[in-house]
């Protein structure tokens, strides 16, 4: 299972913001958001040559892409359309590939693979701090349980590694 077993809340918003969707396009595409994770874990499924790492990173960044189409219709729904990149004292900041780390140790992938997860979790929590909305709160507590569970897969993951070395 590479998800939470919940179902996830519907995508709704109380009212538009664009404050609130200003600040969950970091979560869509920032320099650690769930688009960063697709990429980076295709390139990682393409370049690594272990089969069951390859299966987890392909399962893992369709859990990713769910949570992007989240982000991106509730983004939509606040009132922005969901660009990839982010907003920072209303300058635009488009999410460029320097966002992937290209490294292919399958250890340190791991390991930033886990550090990557645990940053999505932090700014989740953040958000669901600076956003007064109860759908949205919700949708981003779900999001988090799947975090969790890539985090804990990961770190299986590293443990069998350990192992054989």
């Amino acid at each position: 299972m590479y998800q939470s077993e919940k179902p996830y809340p519907s995508i709704e918003v109380e009212k538009k913001n664009i404050a609130y969707a200003k600040l969950l396009l970091e979560d869509y595409a920032g320099i650690n958001s769930e688009d960063t994770a697709i990429h980076q874990y295709l390139y990682q499924a393409i370049v690594l040559n272990n089969k069951e790492l390859y299966d987890v990173l392909l399962r893992i960044s369709e859990v990713e892409m769910h949570h992007l189409d989240i982000l991106g219709k509730l983004i939509f729904k606040l009132g922005l359309k969901p660009v990839f990149g982010t907003i920072d004292k209303e300058q635009f900041i488009p999410w460029t590939a320097f966002n992937v780390n290209y490294k292919t140790d399958e250890k340190i992938i791991l390991k930033m693979n886990i550090l990557h997860e645990k940053v999505a979790i932090e700014n989740y929590l953040k958000h669901i701090k600076l956003i007064d909305d109860k759908y949205i709160k919700n949708i981003l507590k779900r999001i988090i349980e799947d975090e969790i569970v890539h985090i804990e897969i990961f770190n299986d993951m590293l443990k069998k590694l350990e192992k054989l070395n």
